[in-house]
Formats: structure tokens, sequence, C-alpha cells
């Protein structure tokens, strides 16, 4: 996958580093003289375009009609939304990422700017204490299907209601399957009769709803 970002910052440099780390093409376009003197420490000299990216003989130069995806990762949001409305409309970039600054301007980042995902920190930070705050001790390893799933972890307390209980007794959701089973450090793989045993970490891919149910049938009973 070839993506380009730009704004070479915290969030453009991480990115770039994590999508290299994964053997993508990355190319990021930063013009700020003291950012780029970082990042120089930071990325392969090769993969950083000195520049504008709101010059369109920059955007040519690092390649944006071969690009898959665009990353708008600046510290404006008009700048953001300016450079995904115009890689959309001018060349035709299939997917635009988009950093939103300020939780109020959220509701610009639609797909009118041709944005198809606002990356919104606060909004992220919300949802994240919602949801760890809503499934106890469970832990999410892997979000799956852009956030609709998640690999989810849970260690079986004592006391637990589902000790002694097989799996197909737990009266799981419908939209949750149990993949592993890790107990005193062996993967078991799970059937329908497997007993659960305190201790035993639960490995499970489910939904957002079906990961509260999941956390209840697994906790502890009141």
């Amino acid at each position: 996958m070839f993506v380009i970002i730009a704004g070479g910052g915290r969030t453009g440099a991480q990115l770039a580093r994590s999508l290299l780390s994964e053997n993508h093409i990355v190319h990021v376009i930063e013009y700020r003289k003291e950012v780029l003197a970082r990042i120089h420490k930071e990325l392969p000299t090769e993969v950083i375009y000195p520049g504008n990216p709101l010059d369109t003989q920059i955007l040519e130069q690092v390649g944006i009609k071969e690009a898959n995806v665009f990353a708008a990762t600046t510290t404006s949001d008009a700048e953001n939304l300016c450079l995904c409305y115009l890689v959309r409309e001018r060349y035709k970039v299939k997917r635009t990422i988009a950093r939103v600054n300020n939780p109020r301007d959220a509701w610009l980042f639609d797909k009118k700017f041709k944005v198809d995902v606002a990356v919104n920190q606060a909004d992220i930070l919300s949802r994240l204490i919602e949801e760890e705050m809503s499934m106890g001790d469970m832990m999410t390893l892997l979000k799956l299907k852009r956030g609709k799933y998640a690999l989810v972890e849970e260690k079986i307390p004592s006391g637990a209601r589902a000790v002694g209980a097989a799996i197909k007794d737990l009266n799981l959701p419908t939209n949750c399957v149990v993949a592993a089973i890790i107990r005193k450090g062996e993967v078991i793989v799970p059937r329908g009769v497997t007993t659960l045993e305190v201790e035993d970490e639960i490995l499970a891919i489910t939904d957002n709803d079906g990961a509260k149910q999941l956390a209840s049938i697994l906790g502890v009973s009141n």
C-alpha cells in the first residue's frame, strides 16, 4: 500500500513509523524546518519530502497520482479539509484520512469535504474511557472491521459464575465466538463441552454489546 502523509509532526511521524514497520510505502510532506530536522532523525531520509502539501507540484512530486491513501495530519483543520478535498477531486485518491485538531470542527469532516475517515482524538479517548469502564477487567487486544468487532481477553476470577461450566451452557451473545483458552501457559482450542477453570484466559471475538455481555457472564456473581 502506498500512503502519503501531509504533516510530519508527532502524529504524522508516528503514523509513518507504524506503516513502514508493516512494509508499506510511505512519503511524508513537511515544510517546517524544526520538524524536518527532527524527523530526519526518526525516519529514513528517502521518505521525507520538504515542501507545502497544498502545493500541487509537491503533491505530484511525491506521487499523489499513484497513492492508495492520503492522510492529512497537519495541525490546521482548515488545511486538512482542503487537502482531502483537493486530492480526491483533482487526483482521485481512493481513500482520505484527516486529523481533527479542534473537536468543535469535527462536524465538518464528512463526505462533502471528501473525508473518508476523521480521527478525532478527543472522541477516541472518550470512547476508550467509556468502553474500559463498561467492560471492567476485560482487555481489548485488537479492533477488527473498522472497530465493529474486537478480539478481547478476560481472565476468569475465583468465584466467577462460569467456573466449571461448559462453553455450550454459557448462553453466549449471538455475535460472540470463543476463539481460544489459555490455561497455565498452554493454548486450548475450545469445544462446546470444554469446561472453564479459575485463571483461564478467554480470547473471544465479539462486537461491543457482546463484549459487555461476555464480561458479565465471565465475571463474579454479585
